[in-house]
């Protein structure tokens, strides 16, 4: 069987998708799946990092990588070498695809909060979303809260969907059993993620904790744009706090194990990644009580509502992991029946097996 895969996510800098369809190759190479299938990875540049055993398989298709390069150049190039299958790992395919598709759509928050996107960005992404999904023969989304997102706003069969988790990757080395004072978080800066207010709530506990400090790691994708350095020293957080768009897989680690608490402080998630990432990593998260929350994380964070006491709460629930290192132990006890959950084994099994059920094989 032939299969195309969209991997312009590897171009750049791996976050969200990226990683995803990184992990997802890594196991598939693991398993000599390129034994079984003839497989070409699509992207629009040249990455400068490619998971080991795929270079020879990519294609490059010149073009900036956006949607009318998925559209036009993409399409174009798909209809010329005619695979049995598409994999698209981030959402949206060439709508005229010339062959099945097999299409992840991790959230639809462009749906249920339009207001956290631009005008002209949010309905693109609702309109080309919709119509791959649409199109799409199978629908890989990783939460039982996305699948009733997905029919809820988009109105799709849940006969065309299917619910695989993301999963973690056990670090290198086991973590820590003593942590830095430190509050971490990873990811991309979003409205919806709420850094304003684990700014202010980090404020409060650096009144009275001098040795607290606080990372942050993420692109600033806010829209209006936040500026979150002006924020840090308003607060007064100058040399307490430190904000990096981001960092290699090294540092990510590193930080992941010397951080005692990890905040996520999300309104909405389709899945929620990087909690586990740092729950894997012996770092506690603190997290906003969702229903995604809930499915994923279980009894392993400290989930705080969404109140108008939600700075105080979170202050309080950070301060109060910063100082007692019983807590976190039995969180971190907790954690480890919710981690056996996520494996890149099964969920890159999994996603195949969708693959291969998209092409009728």
């Amino acid at each position: 069987m032939r299969i195309a895969i969209d991997a312009r996510e590897l171009t750049g800098h791996r976050t969200g998708v990226g990683r995803y369809l990184w992990e997802l190759l890594t196991e598939w190479h693991g398993v000599d799946l390129r034994q079984r299938h003839e497989v070409t990875l699509y992207t629009h540049a040249a990455p400068s990092h490619v998971p080991d055993g795929w270079r020879d398989a990519l294609r490059i298709v010149p073009g900036a990588g956006g949607t009318r390069w998925e559209q036009w150049s993409l399409q174009r190039a798909l209809a010329t070498d005619r695979p049995d299958v598409l994999f698209a790992p981030g959402y949206t395919a060439p709508l005229a695809c010339p062959a099945p598709v097999a299409l992840a759509v991790h959230d639809v928050s462009f749906f249920a909060h339009p207001e956290w996107f631009g005008r002209r960005e949010g309905l693109r992404r609702r309109h080309v979303t919709a119509w791959s999904a649409r199109r799409a023969k199978v629908v890989l989304v990783p939460s039982a809260f996305s699948v009733s997102e997905i029919v809820r706003h988009i109105g799709l069969d849940t006969a065309r969907i299917r619910l695989v988790y993301i999963a973690v990757r056990p670090p290198a080395s086991p973590p820590r059993p003593t942590r830095e004072p430190m509050v971490l978080f990873v990811g991309s800066l979003f409205q919806r993620r709420r850094l304003d207010v684990l700014i202010d709530a980090f404020a409060e506990v650096a009144r009275t904790r001098p040795e607290a400090r606080l990372e942050i790691v993420g692109e600033n994708r806010t829209t209006p744009r936040l500026d979150f350095a002006v924020a840090l020293t308003a607060r007064g957080l100058d040399g307490r706090a430190r904000l990096r768009d981001w960092v290699d897989d090294a540092t990510l680690d590193n930080l992941y194990h010397r951080a005692a608490v990890f905040a996520f402080l999300s309104r909405y998630e389709g899945f929620g990644f990087t909690p586990l990432e740092a729950m894997a990593r012996g770092a506690v998260p603190v997290v906003l009580d969702t229903p995604v929350a809930r499915e994923i994380y279980g009894a392993a964070a400290v989930r705080v509502a969404d109140t108008p006491t939600l700075v105080a709460d979170v202050a309080a629930a950070m301060a109060r992991l910063l100082d007692d290192d019983a807590a976190r132990a039995r969180l971190r006890d907790a954690a480890g029946p919710v981690l056996a959950s996520y494996c890149w084994a099964d969920t890159a099994a999994r996603t195949l097996a969708h693959i291969e059920e998209a092409a009728g094989v």
